[in-house]
């Protein structure tokens, strides 16, 4: 791998690109230290796009952007895993559309990374609009935890569902995360390549929970503390039936490949 740049932001796209002109703008605010490329691997289909060729001009026009088309759905962890082909920076941002940067969260995550050698992922505090922290940080993913996480609006298992999402956790200082939620993750980019990315026969959801699984075998995944960033958590999969089968066929896949506890 030849190093050109110091960040890769690895940003999939279907239909969102407003959102994700948001996100860039925000990070081409708050990265002005560090050299960076931004990939939008765009999961639109080809029948689609000219729908919304006036929003991808401008995207395209955003500095540090590079726009790869699929012109077909190829599912979040292969869209990913094309980013990772291409990209040539120090770290590996994987970033929702729905992120926004409010801080130069870099200049304190990068310096801690290469302070610490044996960390190759953190994940920062990752907070709604309002500013309260999300429960985006779990302990490894259980039969019964997917159980509970749709019976959890009738208030039931609440001390089982805390524990899961380690609200038991001192979250002013850095702990391990055994599975941290997709939506930002900084990972050494030869650690990424190392572990071959995404496992594409996740089409979607458990994907991260998967990568996560595989960072921690050969590494650590950490939370880190001392820097914020907004993530505009919409949680599709317990709104929309389509969304809910897929969620749940992965969590079965996930079951499959590492068995249950």
């Amino acid at each position: 791998m030849t190093v050109t740049k110091d960040l890769t932001f690895s940003i999939v796209a279907y239909k969102n690109y407003d959102q994700i002109i948001n996100a860039v703008n925000s990070i081409n605010k708050f990265t002005k230290k560090y050299s960076k490329e931004i990939i939008i691997v765009d999961n639109t289909e080809q029948a689609c796009i000219k729908d919304y060729s006036d929003q991808i001009n401008n995207l395209e026009n955003l500095n540090d952007v590079q726009l790869i088309q699929n012109k077909n759905n190829f599912g979040f962890g292969k869209a990913n895993n094309i980013a990772l082909q291409h990209a040539v920076g120090q770290f590996f941002v994987i970033c929702n559309p729905d992120i926004l940067l409010i801080e130069d969260s870099f200049s304190k995550i990068i310096p801690y990374m290469e302070k610490n050698s044996q960390i190759g992922a953190v994940i920062p505090k990752l907070i709604d609009q309002h500013h309260k922290i999300e429960l985006v940080y779990r302990r490894e993913l259980t039969p019964i935890d997917v159980i509970i996480r749709y019976i959890h609006p009738f208030g039931w298992f609440s001390k089982r569902r805390a524990y899961h999402t380690m609200q038991d956790m001192d979250y002013s200082k850095p702990f391990r995360v055994p599975f941290g939620q997709g939506s930002f993750i900084v990972v050494r980019t030869p650690l990424m390549k190392r572990i071959n990315g995404f496992d594409e026969r996740y089409f979607m959801y458990v994907e991260d929970a998967d990568l996560c699984k595989r960072i921690n075998q050969v590494s650590r995944l950490e939370y880190y503390p001392y820097t914020s960033v907004i993530h505009l958590w919409e949680k599709g999969s317990q709104k929309n039936l389509k969304l809910l089968k897929w969620h749940m066929q992965a969590m079965i896949r996930y079951f499959v490949k590492w068995g249950l506890k």
